[in-house]
């Protein structure tokens, strides 16, 4: 059985204009998956500084995101995780920190479109949910 971890750009997807990609978003997120505080922490930053939102309109989107999925805290495990998966894999740290969280937790598929669809670290598989086909 897939166990998915869920990127934050999937996430933000849940505030597209793009109606299949929204909508394909929703459908992932209702199934639930795991993300950790690191997620949560990216849709707040987009959301205030790119697509100017008010904290209430935030606070009804982290609601409904935290009642559909289990939440990760950032440890200090998963921070040595991250840098030592940026070195290996020369990712940026944000993404390596994404990685170490999915691997912590045993996610064996990252559901991310901003990563390599395919690229497989330690284990974790990145799968673009937005792919046709």
């Amino acid at each position: 059985m897939n166990k998915c971890f869920i990127g934050s750009n999937v996430i933000l997807y849940l505030l597209s204009g793009d109606t299949a990609k929204a909508d394909r978003a929703e459908a992932v997120v209702a199934e639930g998956g795991i993300i950790s505080v690191q997620v949560l922490n990216e849709v707040v930053s987009v959301c205030r500084r790119k697509l100017g939102m008010a904290w209430e309109e935030i606070d009804v989107l982290l609601v409904a995101v935290k009642s559909a999925c289990e939440v990760l805290p950032l440890t200090v495990e998963s921070h040595s995780r991250a840098v030592e998966i940026a070195k290996r894999y020369s990712l940026s740290f944000y993404d390596a920190h994404i990685f170490a969280s999915a691997v912590l937790c045993g996610a064996n598929i990252l559901l991310s479109e901003d990563m390599q669809d395919g690229l497989e670290v330690e284990g974790v598989v990145v799968c673009n949910p937005f792919r046709r086909g």
